[in-house]
């Protein structure tokens, strides 16, 4: 009797020590966070009360994100891995407050923005979802489409895409997403010799490096991209209300 007792003691031990490992993969499997995505969102809009009612799925996509060896993954898939880590803890962030909030600026407090929360696991440490983009995503890849992948749960901000980012797509989804956000109905504007832009563009502009009016050219429709040649030389940049509503 006392052996088994001894038995099952290990087998939990061993279980408890497999659950909290750290996962070595050359991929992460996201098909849970795809699914999800594909289920609660549709265009701009988050069904935030669909992931609360899924949030035992969500939660076993964070776990395995909290999990993994990311450095263990190639360029592309750390890229993807991380992206994915910020939207998937924004969801999160969101659910933990939902349905009590208009913004996410609702959650946090004077001295704490919802950015600075340090409440994303990862390893053997906690993260905020700024590290997430200033101090891993944007310094390590320099890639200024990161600001069409990333979603901050807002109106103002590109669009959350409906499945998760791979790294054998990751070309393929961050010129979709790109251009999408560039060719979206009022995210450019023009008016007479000037062009109105995201505030995106004004917040970060050190990541677009020849300038918003550049970067807009390389993403833009035949049709946008006659409209800004028509402009000539002479183009006034101005940037467009960012809304921090809730993107539900």
């Amino acid at each position: 009797m006392l052996k088994k007792i001894e038995r099952a003691m290990i087998i939990n031990l061993l279980l408890v020590v497999f659950i909290l490992s750290p996962v070595s993969a050359d991929s992460v499997d996201n098909s849970l966070f795809s699914d999800l995505l594909k289920k609660h969102v549709t265009g701009p809009r988050v069904d935030y009360a669909g992931f609360k009612t899924d949030e035992a799925q969500l939660d076993q996509y964070l776990d395995i994100l909290s999990r993994t060896d990311h450095a263990s993954l190639s360029s592309a898939e750390q890229f993807a891995f991380f992206v994915n880590v910020y939207n998937a803890f924004t969801i999160k962030l969101v659910l933990t407050e939902y349905p009590g909030i208009d913004s996410i600026k609702d959650i946090g407090s004077f001295f704490s923005t919802p950015w600075k929360i340090r409440f994303i696991p990862l390893k053997d440490q906690k993260v905020t979802l700024d590290e997430v983009e200033h101090e891993i995503l944007r310094p390590t890849f320099k890639d200024p489409r990161i600001h069409f992948a990333v979603n901050c749960a807002s109106i103002g901000c590109p669009p959350l895409r409906p499945e998760a980012f791979e790294g054998d797509r990751l070309e393929e989804q961050l010129n979709e997403q790109t251009t999408a956000f560039i060719n979206g109905p009022g995210n450019v504007k023009i008016d007479g010799n000037t062009i109105y832009v995201s505030k995106i563009f004004r917040w970060f502009k050190e990541d677009f490096t020849e300038g918003p009016v550049s970067f807009v050219r390389q993403y833009a429709s035949p049709d946008l991209l006659a409209r800004i040649d028509a402009m000539g030389d002479n183009i006034r940049v101005k940037y467009l209300d960012y809304d921090w509503a809730l993107n539900k």
